[in-house]
């Protein structure tokens, strides 16, 4: 197993290709990885935590806070102990709160505190991705030292065909292997 015991942050914002983030975490529990899922409110709209939940053997985290039994989730915590962090699929929405820093929910919160590397997979419409400020965002995140997975060309949720498609599970996979022997980031 490419990943056991690698401690690995999935994290999925709101896109239709929510769905293939479900596939990835087949992938990376059958690596051997301990997977915890973050959820924007957003990506609930489009698959609900507890398919993650059901794969992860864990439960999904989407707020700060369990109002039902007030305990705080640490962005802080889940950011320092983390080998691996995904943002899968990641909307141009996200992105560009990940190069400003807005921390108004607990990925980008979670991305902010996060000492491991992180793989971006971008998955949005083509023109949302061929734009000028998404562009920008993606080079300022990869001088960052982020690792930013291309998206795929071809037939999209708005039945156009270009380049914006969420590569497929397994491409993603193989680059995550391919990250297996860093080290995490210093404070």
């Amino acid at each position: 197993m490419k990943l056991s015991g690698k401690k690995i942050i999935l994290a999925v914002t709101g896109s239709i290709a929510a769905y293939k983030a479900v596939l990835l975490l087949r992938l990376l529990v059958k690596e051997g990885a301990d997977v915890q899922v973050l959820m924007t409110p957003t990506s609930k709209e489009f698959i609900t935590p507890v398919t993650f939940a059901a794969l992860s053997g864990k439960s999904v985290l989407s707020e700060f806070f369990d109002e039902k039994g007030g305990y705080w989730n640490s962005h802080v915590e889940m950011g320092v102990s983390a080998d691996l962090m995904i943002i899968a699929p990641a909307t141009a929405t996200t992105l560009g709160k990940m190069v400003s820093g807005i921390a108004d929910n607990l990925v980008v919160t979670t991305y902010l505190s996060a000492r491991c590397p992180v793989v971006i997979a971008p998955a949005m419409d083509m023109d949302m991705f061929a734009h000028p400020s998404t562009k920008k965002n993606l080079e300022i995140l990869q001088s960052r030292g982020n690792h930013v997975i291309e998206p795929a060309e071809g037939e999209l949720a708005s039945g156009l065909e270009g380049k914006g498609r969420m590569q497929e599970p397994e491409a993603i996979m193989e680059a995550i292997v391919s990250l297996g022997g860093h080290e995490k980031k210093k404070s």
